[in-house]
């Protein structure tokens, strides 16, 4: 059965957990869900600014370019044929004040289709070392005359389309680099005259997306309208292939441009924009880096919610032991009570149904003590002398004899039996109530002489002595003692009443003879009758040696 104690502790406990549980439960959850929404958002915002920063850094190279294209389209609009020539000379001056300011620009050029005019090329700059522009020799765009698909992308496209357009990173041969381009058809009367465009650095490009970072290994990654690579970390590799695809067939679709998926055996998540130029910027970041701040939180709750409740389960237990030690101290007293044992120590006196139960068993045991001493008067001690009874006698006998016959324990211990002379002469001479004198008198000495050991009054006229302990160790002197005090008692009195004239008899206990404590004291009262044989035998000698001096 369980304690109290423990009974209190783990209802707290458990009532403590399961409270907690249900605080950590919702904590954890709304910290989810928080962690998520704010990583969504960190997301998202990292996309949108990336985003701004690209459009930023297009734009520039749009405007500029459409600039250029637009101030040329409207030379064109009146120009003379003949005066091609001029304009591109006009046209050449203006760009290069134009582009000069642009970041990341390698090249600028306004080409010339062959078609239109067979002597006016355009120009072509190069962006050189020491970041001037420097024009390079055109190439020979006649070839291509009657194969336009066989032209460079940078001409035969806005060509073909008849609008600007942005072409995906290309291997130029004459730079010896990729590089990506942005292009606007010029017209003269309705008639194609040309391109004029301008050429980055697709490193400046990747640095730009590569600005992009999220966590530990988030990155970005740019694809044009035809959902071609722009830009991806793993540009090398077929890796870059396979997130597109991986992102079209997704885990979970979050919301609008906004997926989880697996990549290259991680789980990721990702967002993405459409830029102004038809363009698409992906942000995406491993799944485990966006949970790692809530689930960090978490992983801080949990902990602190074991602390919590290890600190408060110990401070329960420490109030639940100042609660039930009283009740703790209260059962051992009642345990001690019922084994007859009333000395015990309470010290609790709360003003609380425990302090009141304390006093109430307190005053219990008082007056149980005071009606069992009563009770012991009545049923084990004697009335007249105040010693113990028969009663008590044999239960005494009894208790001494389960200790004999239990093997780990060794007693040494010896019976005493006295007997009162001449009683009957007493009471039929004197008087009953003298009689009863002549009992207390003999008590007296017996008990005045045998202090540490129990003394009882077995018969009218016969007491027995049970000697233990230290009055064992000193049997015949303490006998010694008692034949002096009853002779100067007896040579003390004045009259017969007052005198002790008491036989004794002592058996020691041997272990070797003696089955049962009955068979010590029946020695033991063998030994007093041959002692009164012996006492009356002289006695009556002494009474013959008197009368025949007295008759001599």
């Amino acid at each position: 059965m369980h304690s109290i104690r423990t009974k209190f502790t783990l209802l707290t406990v458990v009532s403590i957990i399961i409270a907690m549980s249900i605080a950590t439960l919702i904590g954890v959850f709304s910290i989810k869900e928080l962690g998520r929404s704010d990583a969504d958002q960190m997301l998202h915002l990292k996309c949108t600014t990336g985003a701004m920063n690209l459009e930023s850094y297009f734009d520039s190279a749009e405007h500029s370019t459409e600039t250029v294209a637009t101030l040329i389209q409207d030379n064109f609009e009146n120009m003379p044929y003949d005066q091609l020539d001029s304009q591109v000379e006009h046209t050449r001056q203006l760009f290069n004040k134009i582009a000069a300011r642009l970041p990341g620009v390698l090249t600028y050029y306004f080409r010339i289709d062959p078609q239109f005019s067979p002597t006016v090329k355009g120009f072509w700059y190069v962006k050189t070392a020491e970041n001037d522009f420097h024009e390079y020799p055109t190439t020979d765009l006649i070839p291509y005359n009657d194969n336009i698909s066989a032209a460079p992308k940078w001409f035969s496209v806005p060509k073909m389309i008849g609008k600007s357009i942005w072409l995906p990173p290309y291997y130029t041969e004459n730079l010896g680099m990729r590089v990506i381009s942005y292009n606007v058809p010029v017209y003269w009367r309705g008639q194609f005259v040309g391109v004029v465009g301008i050429e980055l650095d697709y490193e400046t490009l990747a640095r730009e997306v590569e600005k992009i970072r999220l966590f530990d290994n988030g990155y970005a990654f740019l694809l044009d309208a035809d959902s071609n690579i722009v830009y991806h970390p793993q540009m090398d590799t077929l890796l870059q292939y396979g997130e597109k695809v991986a992102m079209d067939t997704p885990d979970r679709i979050v919301g609008s441009n906004h997926v989880q998926y697996h990549f290259n055996g991680i789980s990721k998540e990702a967002v993405w924009l459409p830029l102004r130029n038809s363009m698409q910027l992906y942000v995406t970041v491993p799944l485990s880096e966006i949970n790692s701040g809530w689930q960090t939180m978490v992983r801080r709750i949990l902990f602190a919610s074991l602390v919590i409740l290890l600190i408060v389960s110990l401070i329960m237990m420490r109030f639940g032991e100042r609660i039930t030690k009283p009740l703790c101290d209260l059962t051992e007293s009642a345990k001690q009570v019922a084994d007859g044992k009333y000395e015990f120590v309470l010290n609790y006196n709360g003003n609380d149904e425990i302090g009141l139960l304390t006093r109430t068993f307190k005053q219990l045991v008082t007056h149980t003590k005071e009606h069992i001493s009563k009770l012991n008067r009545q049923v084990y001690i004697d009335a007249m002398t105040s010693v113990h009874n028969k009663a008590s006698y044999e239960a005494y006998i009894q208790k001494l004899q389960e200790q004999i016959e239990d093997p780990a324990k060794k007693l040494e211990f010896a019976v005493g039996v006295f007997d009162c002379d001449n009683l009957k002469h007493i009471n039929d001479v004197y008087g009953h109530d003298k009689g009863d004198v002549y009992i207390k008198t003999a008590s007296q000495l017996i008990c005045h002489t045998f202090k540490h050991s129990p003394v009882f009054r077995i018969g009218g006229d016969e007491f027995a002595v049970i000697i233990r302990n230290e009055d064992f160790q000193n049997r015949d002197e303490l006998f010694r003692l008692f034949r002096q005090k009853r002779e100067e008692l007896c040579a003390a009195a004045t009259s017969a009443w007052e005198q002790a004239h008491v036989t004794m008899g002592l058996a020691v206990y041997d272990a070797q003879i003696d089955a049962h404590v009955i068979d010590v004291a029946r020695r033991a009262d063998q030994c007093m009758y041959e002692n009164k044989r012996l006492r009356k035998e002289k006695q009556r000698l002494t009474k013959e040696l008197r009368k025949t001096e007295a008759d001599g």
